[in-house]
């Protein structure tokens, strides 16, 4: 516990949790221009949003622990008692053996017996937010960015899959140990020709991930997939598209109950008119031949005065 002074000047005591932590503003960083023939192009600068936060390890641990758990089969089984084969008799008597009393020979304590209390196939998934898994992607970019470990390069002037080629490209680009290697969805041939280099990975701009990332030791992106801002990766666009189905769900549903409301007013016309037809009294059914008898004097006075003009 802490205590603390609100705005009202009152002392009061505050949880430690509650206090927020206020982050510094992110910093402009730069990386090394290339080419694949390795030559120096100068210097590009990073997106101060993308590779200059302060990471944020409690939440890149927590997600990175969530990938590694999200990759486990989690196909490992194991019997119980109930699904061994066999044990169906009492295997010796009850007394007289000199032994502990046994119902069943796939006892867990018998040999051959069932495991008691074994792992069963379960999935190891962990939901996590969309928010902190584009924080963990974000801090772990700042870290490479901070110790000066990402390369950009113009163009990667693979024409066809070739690992010649690309065993050229990554040694004249100076990077040692692991490297990652961000690619774009069309870049096929760029792929093929990473592929079977030791140390090297490669990725997709949409497939990278913050594991990725703190696994490798150099990040080499080129320039159509170097991020230009947070929104670039997934989750963001996934948040729009979410926020947009309620929305366009709601119409059908609008549509579904005025379909009932028009279904149901039929019904209330064709029941109003029994309503009104049922209670018939005796004044009603004399007035009309009277009307009747009105009408037709009327019409007579007016051929006769027709009559009288012609």
């Amino acid at each position: 516990m802490t205590t603390a002074t609100t705005d009202t000047g009152r002392a009061g005591t505050v949880l430690r949790h509650s206090v927020r932590k206020e982050r510094p503003a992110p910093i402009t960083r730069t990386a090394p221009h290339r080419n694949a023939a390795g030559h120096d192009l100068g210097t590009v600068d990073l997106e101060p949003t993308v590779f200059g936060l302060e990471p944020n390890r409690a939440v890149l641990h927590q997600v990175v622990t969530a990938q590694l758990a999200a990759a486990r089969s989690g196909t490992q089984s194991t019997k119980t008692r109930s699904e061994v084969r066999g044990g169906g008799a009492k295997p010796f008597a009850q007394k007289g053996t000199g032994r502990a009393r046994q119902g069943s020979s796939r006892s867990p304590s018998m040999t051959g017996g069932g495991v008691a209390l074994g792992p069963k196939p379960r999935s190891y998934a962990q939901r996590t937010p969309r928010k902190m898994v584009r924080l963990a992607l974000l801090s772990a970019l700042s870290d490479r960015a901070d110790i000066g470990q990402i390369i950009v390069v113009d163009d990667w002037k693979i024409e066809s899959p070739k690992t010649k080629d690309a065993a050229t490209i990554v040694r004249k680009l100076k990077v040692n140990g692991s490297v990652l290697v961000v690619l774009g969805q069309d870049e096929l041939d760029v792929e093929r020709s990473f592929a079977n280099l030791p140390g090297v990975e490669t990725t997709t701009f949409g497939e990278l991930s913050a594991h990725d990332v703190i696994r490798a030791d150099w990040l080499v992106f080129s320039d159509a997939t170097l991020p230009s801002a947070p929104t670039d990766f997934s989750g963001t666009h996934v948040v729009e598209e979410a926020s947009e189905a309620p929305a366009k769900a709601e119409q059908p549903v609008k549509a579904v109950k005025a379909a009932k409301a028009t279904k149901a007013a039929p019904k209330a016309t064709k029941a109003a008119p029994k309503a009104k037809a049922a209670p018939k009294t005796k004044a009603a059914t004399e007035t009309e031949p009277v009307a009747e008898d009105v009408v037709e004097p009327a019409d007579a006075a007016s051929d006769e005065e027709a009559d009288t003009d012609a």
